[in-house]
């Protein structure tokens, strides 16, 4: 299988896990190691402000960071990561390609609701892992769709419209889809 970095994994609706069920996840890393990536449709009950004001931040009472911090994924819940448009200068940052990167350093942080900060962003606790060939196995069980990552529902579609709207990519209702396996 090809990697599938800057990829949107959907969730079929038979995928019955608990933290998984529903969601939308950005793969931000597939290679022979495994695959990592970041839920970007579960929110926690943290206000990026409250996250910030944590930090003892400077920047922990803007408007514009009122938005809902992500639960990224069930692995190192206790650690942070800000998909961003993209824009260099941070510690620790990685391109991820489609105009998307991720950071995981404090310094960007400090910048979000600043003019400094990246003109588009989320931030995620925790994250998605998958061992080698893990994820692959449970695609072809019928468990994911797959489809090149959007920038637009990254960051501006609603939080509770991301599994809708990524599969209204593919052209399908997910409330028609059958959860029976087949096989050419």
């Amino acid at each position: 299988m090809d990697s599938l970095e800057n990829q949107f994994l959907i969730a079929m609706p038979s995928l019955n896990d608990p933290y998984f069920h529903k969601t939308v996840t950005y793969i931000c890393e597939h290679n022979d190691n495994g695959a990592m990536g970041l839920v970007i449709n579960i929110p926690v009950r943290i206000s990026l402000n409250e996250l910030l004001a944590e930090f003892k931040a400077d920047n922990n009472d803007v408007e514009a960071l009122s938005q809902r911090v992500l639960a990224g994924g069930p692995v190192a819940p206790d650690r942070g990561f800000v998909l961003h448009s993209t824009q260099a200068g941070w510690e620790s940052s990685l391109d991820l390609g489609e105009n998307i990167m991720i950071t995981t350093s404090k310094d960007i942080l400090e910048a979000l609701g600043t003019d400094d900060a990246p003109e588009k962003f989320m931030v995620a606790l925790g994250y998605a892992g998958w061992s080698p060939g893990q994820l692959e196995a449970e695609i072809q069980q019928n468990s994911w769709l797959n489809i090149p990552a959007d920038a637009e529902i990254l960051f501006d579609t609603p939080i509770e419209l991301r599994w809708q709207k990524a599969a209204e990519k593919l052209g399908i209702d997910l409330g028609h889809l059958s959860s029976e396996i087949g096989h050419a």
